[in-house]
C-alpha cells in the first residue's frame, strides 16, 4: 500500500492552486497564530457567504516550533495576577472557557495543587486565587487542602514546611492537534494550506514561495499578507525568551499538577503528563534567548535549574533520569525588565509596508488574538465572533459525549478495546473513526497497532512527510522520548 497517496494529493493540490491563483489574503507561519487566523476569515467568510480566498504556508511542519513545545496548558496565568495584569488574566480565562467548550476533547479541566507555607503565605495567595476565581467561569472555585489530606494525595511532595495546600483549575491542551484542527476547518472551508513552503522576497503583489520538498520556487500572488511568524519576524523583531522543559517518569501520585513558586516568584508545573498518562511535564524556564529562532535546546543551567525545583518538589526525582526535553521560544513584546516578567501582551498592526504583522501574546489567547487580525484582514466581512460559537471542526462537547458513549460498539467495529477507542476521541474528536480504520491488524513501524494507525493517518491526511512530523505534531511520542521509527518509505 503506497501511504503517500492521499498526503501528496493533498500538498499538491495546494500548491497547484497557490501556482495558479491569486489570494485575498496569504498567512505566512502555521503555528496557532497563523492557524487560527486561517480558520476565522475562512469560516465567516463561509457565514457571511461572501468569497475570500485564503491560504497558508509554513516553513516547516504545521505547529512544529513554538505552539507544539510549550507546557500544554490553556491557562489564565496565576502568576500574571502577582504582576497586577488583570487584563491579561480576565482575556485568557474567558478564552479558557471559550475553548472548552469549542474543543472538548482537546482542551479539558486540570485541577491544581499549589503548596503553602505559613498563614502568611496561606492569605496571601487566597486572595489571589479569589480575584482568579471572579475572572474564571466554568470551572470549580479554589480551596483549601488540609495538610494531612495533601499528604495523603501526594505522598511524594517534599516541601517540609508545607502547612496546607490550594486547590485550583485550568485546563490543559494537546497543543500541536488544537493547531491542526484549526487547519483543517480552515482547509474545509475553502482555504489553501501547505507546509515546507517558505516564504521568500515579497512585493506589493506576490510573494516568492520555495517549496522545500521539490526544491523549486514559484511566485504567489496575495493582496494582503499576515505575517504570523512569530519569532522569526523581523522589523520589528520580537524579544525571544526561551522556554524549557524536561520529561520525567510519572511523579504525580494524584491526577493533580503542581504549582509551585520558586524564591524568585517563578511559578514551575509538575503536570501528570504523556500520552498514556505515565509522564511528569516539568516546566517551564524564562531565559532571554540571543541564537537564532532556529536553534532551540536547553542548556545545562536550565537542566540544573529543572532538576533542582524538581529535586525540592519531589524528592525522589534526584534519582530518577529525564526521558527527554524540550524547548521552544515566546515572541514578546519587546520591553525590559527580567524574562520572567516580560509581558505578554500582544500587537496586531499593520507595517510601512502593508504588512499585517502578529506579534506577542500568549497560547491561551490565540483566538481572541486571531479574531483581531481577522478583523483587520477583512473588515468587509464584519466583526463577528463566528469561532467562539463554532465547534472547532464539528467537536462539540455533545458530539465528543455521543463519541464516547458510542465507544464499545465502534470500538467493536473496529476490533479495538473500548480504552483504545477513547483514547482516539480524546485525540482526535469526531475525526476517531476515520483514524480507527487506518489501524492494521498488527504493529507496524516498530509501533503498537494503534499508533502505527495513527502514523498511517497523519501521512495520508496529515501532510507528516518526516518522522518528527508524527513523532512532535500528530502525537507527542517524540517529546516524550521516544526518538525512533520505521517511518514509511516513499
Amino acid at each position: 500500500m503506497n501511504f503517500y497517496d492521499g498526503r501528496l494529493t493533498t500538498r499538491e493540490t495546494a500548491i497547484g492552486r497557490l501556482r495558479s491563483e491569486g489570494f485575498d489574503v496569504l498567512i505566512i507561519g502555521g503555528g496557532i497564530n497563523g492557524a487560527g487566523v486561517a480558520r476565522d476569515l475562512a469560516l465567516r467568510a463561509k457565514v457571511a457567504n461572501r468569497p475570500l480566498k485564503i491560504a497558508l504556508v509554513e516553513k516547516k511542519h504545521f505547529s512544529s516550533g513554538t505552539s507544539g513545545k510549550n507546557s500544554h496548558l490553556i491557562h489564565g496565568g496565576l502568576r500574571y495576577l502577582k504582576q497586577f495584569d488583570f487584563h491579561l488574566v480576565r482575556e485568557a480565562l474567558e478564552e479558557r472557557a471559550t475553548l472548552l467548550k469549542i474543543a472538548p476533547h482537546l482542551v479539558t479541566p486540570l485541577a491544581f495543587l499549589l503548596p503553602l507555607e505559613g498563614v502568611f503565605r496561606e492569605v496571601y495567595y487566597n486572595v489571589g486565587l479569589i480575584a482568579y476565581d471572579r475572572f474564571s467561569r466554568g470551572l470549580p472555585r479554589h480551596r483549601r487542602v488540609p495538610l494531612a489530606q495533601v499528604r495523603e494525595m501526594e505522598p511524594g511532595l517534599g516541601l517540609p514546611k508545607m502547612t496546607a495546600a490550594a486547590e485550583y483549575y485550568d485546563a490543559e491542551v494537546r497543543s500541536a492537534r488544537l493547531v491542526l484542527e484549526n487547519i483543517f476547518e480552515a482547509q474545509s472551508n475553502g482555504a489553501v494550506c501547505a507546509n515546507y513552503i517558505a516564504a521568500g522576497r515579497r512585493t506589493r503583489a506576490s510573494v516568492e514561495l520555495h517549496d522545500l520538498i521539490a526544491k523549486e520556487s514559484f511566485a504567489a500572488r496575495a493582496k494582503l499578507i499576515v505575517d504570523a511568524t512569530g519569532p522569526w519576524a523581523h522589523d520589528p523583531s520580537p524579544r525571544l525568551v526561551r522556554g524549557s522543559h524536561l520529561v520525567l517518569p510519572r511523579l504525580n501520585a494524584s491526577d493533580h499538577a503542581i504549582a509551585y513558586f520558586d524564591q524568585q516568584g517563578r511559578i514551575l508545573f509538575f503536570i501528570p503528563w504523556g500520552e498514556r498518562g505515565d509522564r511528569t511535564l516539568i516546566g517551564t524556564t524564562d531565559i532571554d534567548h540571543a541564537g537564532s529562532a532556529d536553534d532551540v535546546h536547553i542548556s545545562n543551567d536550565e537542566i540544573h535549574y529543572l532538576r533542582e525545583m524538581a529535586g525540592r518538589v519531589f524528592p525522589s526525582s534526584a534519582a530518577i533520569e529525564p526521558l527527554a526535553a524540550f524547548s521552544s521560544l515566546r515572541p514578546l513584546l519587546v520591553t525590559g525588565g527580567s524574562a520572567t516578567r516580560a509581558t505578554r501582551e500582544h500587537r496586531i498592526f499593520f507595517d510601512s509596508e502593508g504588512v499585517l504583522r502578529i506579534t506577542g501574546g500568549k497560547f491561551t489567547t490565540y483566538r481572541a488574538m486571531s479574531e483581531e487580525a481577522a478583523n483587520l484582514a477583512a473588515p468587509e466581512l464584519g466583526d463577528i465572533r463566528v469561532t467562539a460559537e463554532t465547534p472547532l471542526n464539528g467537536n462539540s462537547i455533545e458530539a465528543i459525549d455521543d463519541l464516547r458513549a458510542e465507544g464499545p460498539r465502534l470500538a467493536a467495529k473496529f476490533s479495538l478495546e473500548t480504552a483504545e477507542f477513547v483514547f482516539l476521541v480524546n485525540q482526535y474528536g469526531v475525526r476517531a473513526p476515520a483514524v480507527a480504520g487506518c489501524v492494521p491488524e498488527t504493529g507496524e513501524f516498530g509501533l503498537s497497532r494503534v499508533d502505527a494507525g495513527r502514523l498511517r493517518y497523519a501521512v495520508k491526511y496529515e501532510m507528516a512527510r518526516f518522522p518528527a512530523d508524527f513523532l512532535e505534531v500528530s502525537t507527542t511520542l517524540g517529546l516524550e522520548g521516544l526518538s525512533k521509527i520505521d517511518f514509511p518509505d516513499e
